[in-house]
């Protein structure tokens, strides 16, 4: 069983999940002193008419590739490398971070009364051949929000930097109305599904049944 596995994240949320999990990892982030920049930017950009789903499980595997590269790169020690994205979609529309507050509160009103979807996509390179992956979708639906609440909720500073302009976990609580799927997923790091992939890596000790797509 590996010691400890790969964290290709900067999500404060996605290891503190991980920590939920009892599974230690060491972080493998982009852009450090003295490593070759990576266009992350470029990366998460969507292609024409590319559906939610597509798009999320895309972003994944080609951070987890990058990631890939950035520890033969550093002549880091072996060890499975965990990634994860996580999308919001209304419709076939791809909510992705707000550029800034005034895109925030665009997104957040056209999610004002209505029901969209989360998609978290979770890969794991277990060695130099082998890659499992798995998609988690959830649904939110938002209550009606006032101009005002908007303005309030993007004045806080909570929504820059999240898909779909919200964390579930932080003040955007209080306009969630009904919510099926996954609370983690949402949070960015579906727990079921990645402790699916790390048992088939054998990483977690305890073993039950499992439906992966290879890769």
């Amino acid at each position: 069983m590996p010691a400890f596995i790969y964290l290709a994240s900067q999500s404060p949320r996605r290891r503190q999940l991980l920590d939920q999990l009892g599974v230690r990892h060491e972080p493998l982030l982009p852009n450090v002193a003295g490593d070759i920049v990576e266009d992350a930017e470029g990366i998460e950009a969507a292609l024409r008419g590319e559906a939610p789903a597509a798009y999320v499980q895309r972003i994944t595997g080609l951070k987890l590739d990058a990631a890939v590269l950035r520890r033969k790169r550093r002549a880091l020690a072996a060890a499975p490398i965990l990634c994860a994205d996580t999308t919001v979609a209304l419709g076939r529309e791809i909510l992705g971070k707000p550029e800034d507050a005034r895109d925030a509160a665009r997104m957040l009103a056209s999610l004002s009364g209505r029901e969209h979807r989360v998609l978290s996509a979770v890969a794991l390179q277990v060695d130099g051949q082998r890659r499992l992956a798995a998609l988690s979708v959830s649904r939110v639906r938002f209550a009606p929000m006032s101009a005002r609440q908007i303005d309030a909720y993007v004045a806080s500073g909570e929504p820059l930097g999240k898909a779909g302009a919200y964390a579930i976990q932080g003040a955007a609580a209080q306009y969630v109305e009904h919510l099926s799927g996954s609370y983690s997923g949402i949070m960015g790091l579906p727990l079921h599904e990645t402790a699916m992939l790390l048992r088939a890596a054998h990483v977690l000790r305890d073993e039950a049944p499992t439906r992966l797509r290879g890769r």
